[in-house]
């Protein structure tokens, strides 16, 4: 069964595990690389523990068991509270196609909503069809926005959104 948690100092070295691994798996998925984060001490990774407090910005973990199986967080946009963006999706590959990146996204948007959030936005890239289709099943959709992705100039990011609440 999978239950969700969020990242705290008590669990952030589950998370620490967690996201390396997705910076392997995925490595075109995120903003940075595994190689920049296994460098990271285990203080900075602290330090990414605090910004995750529910406040401002989350971030939650899927557990099978005892084993994290999957992530998704968000932060609170600092220049407008109605908006707020889904950061750090992956799911393991032994648990896609099962529900966890569904249950994971459904439980950040009901954050975002009870702190006052109205539109969730998304950076996907262009090499990622699968997250496209995955975020278009969710009922996000591009809103026209793209930017260079920061670790390759030759691939897009796109931004998608959604309304919740």
């Amino acid at each position: 069964m999978i239950t969700l948690e969020r990242v705290t100092p008590q669990n952030i070295l589950v998370y620490r595990d967690v996201r390396l691994r997705a910076l392997q798996d995925t490595p075109w998925a995120f903003g940075s690389t595994h190689a920049r984060e296994s460098q990271l001490t285990d203080a900075a990774w602290m330090e990414r523990a605090k910004r995750w407090d529910g406040v401002t910005g989350i971030l939650y973990l899927a557990m099978d068991l005892d084993v994290a199986c999957a992530m998704a967080g968000s932060f609170i946009d600092p220049e407008d509270a109605t908006r707020a963006q889904l950061i750090s999706m992956w799911t393991a590959p032994t648990h896609r196609q099962k529900g966890v990146g569904r249950m994971l996204v459904e439980q950040v948007m009901e954050w975002a909503k009870s702190r006052g959030v109205t539109v969730l936005t998304l950076m996907v890239t262009s090499v990622n069809p699968t997250a496209m289709k995955f975020y278009k099943q969710l009922g996000f959709t591009r809103t026209g926005r793209t930017e260079p992705y920061p670790n390759d100039a030759a691939v897009i990011e796109y931004e998608m959104a959604r309304a919740i609440g």
